[in-house]
């Protein structure tokens, strides 16, 4: 499993080397250390840590604040803020730099810990939530362009544009729809009855509960089971779905 890459940005160096000691104690990697907040960016930005742990009160120009609302907007890093000052004034403050949390020093290693695994896990759920959006954003988007050409699937983080010409059948498995075309299978979280709606009624059509078939991929029809083009496997045709089948193609 790989290591969480942590930032340090603490001023004060005896307590700077006593967190990186601790957090390699926790089995953390620390990627960098820094002392003010303008190093704490160029570090940022060139390491690329998987979170960063921010002291409040920095000397210099740039206090932790203003350090971790930088990283939080054009880095998209979660911050941890350390901080011996509890009141509310300094916490009114901090709050809009909207960090993951505090930890107030002194603090127990359990305390960290805590702190960086809550962090990461939320940061990542945050991160799957905003692809999805970004997924449903780019389905809209191609919908609008053309829905009858092509669509988007999620595939291992990417969106992966499939030419609908090129879909043999979809398949129903529990909470996932399985598109097979001819060289790959892509599995997404789906119903059929949304994928139905999705893919229209002009090329494909629905011959069980579980299979979607494009129709001219057809190739032989024995009933209770049809074959496709270039593909050995079997489809069932459901019997509520045989007369709507047998409407939707030319017998002579």
């Amino acid at each position: 499993m790989l290591k969480i890459n942590v930032l340090v940005v603490e001023d004060e160096s005896i307590v700077s080397k006593d967190i990186q000691h601790s957090l390699a104690k926790l089995g953390y990697q620390v990627v960098g250390a820094s002392a003010t907040g303008e190093k704490a960016i160029e570090l940022a930005a060139s390491e690329q840590p998987d979170i960063v742990l921010m002291d409040i009160m920095l000397k210099g120009k740039m206090n932790g604040i203003e350090a971790a609302e930088t990283i939080r907007k054009e880095l998209n890093i979660p911050v941890i803020f350390l901080t011996a000052y509890a009141d509310g004034a300094t916490l009114n403050k901090a709050k809009f730099a909207e960090p993951y949390g505090y930890i107030i020093k002194p603090f127990r290693e359990i305390d960290l810990h805590t702190m960086i695994e809550i962090t990461i896990h939320k940061h990542q759920k945050e991160r799957e939530t905003e692809k999805e959006l970004d997924y449903l954003n780019a389905l809209r988007e191609n919908k609008k362009i053309n829905q009858d050409d092509f669509i988007f699937v999620k595939s291992n983080s990417k969106l992966i544009k499939i030419k609908t010409n090129n879909i043999l059948f979809i398949e129903a498995l529990k909470d996932y729809v399985v598109i097979n075309t001819p060289d790959t299978r892509y599995t997404i979280h789906s119903t059929m009855k949304e994928i139905e709606q999705k893919m229209g009624i002009k090329d494909f059509i629905r011959v069980h509960r579980s299979f979607i078939v494009r129709l001219d991929k057809i190739m032989t029809i024995e009933f209770p089971n049809l074959h496709l083009e270039n593909d050995k496997k079997t489809i069932p045709i459901g019997g509520s779905y045989r007369e709507f089948l047998n409407n939707r193609i030319k017998l002579l």
